[in-house]
């Protein structure tokens, strides 16, 4: 698989969601003062950014979940 391809299996249950994701990845990166590799290769970047960067993106999803099944 070349640069910037996603090996995961996982797939979107709705694909329009990509961009958003996208973009929620660049908000915590920025947040945590962490530069994503422009070209997409992500092998020379420390596992525990990554790690930071996946973990906070997990994190901001459950609040926005919780907000909506609050009403809010």
């Amino acid at each position: 698989m070349g640069a910037g391809q996603n090996r995961s299996s996982n797939s979107l249950v709705v694909p329009q969601a990509n961009a958003a994701l996208d973009q929620l990845k660049y908000e915590v990166a920025q947040e945590l003062g962490i530069a994503i590799p422009q070209d997409g290769y992500y092998g020379n970047m420390a596992t525990r950014d990554t790690g930071a960067i996946g973990g906070n993106i997990t994190r901001r999803l459950v609040q926005i979940a919780e907000q909506q099944l609050a009403g809010k």
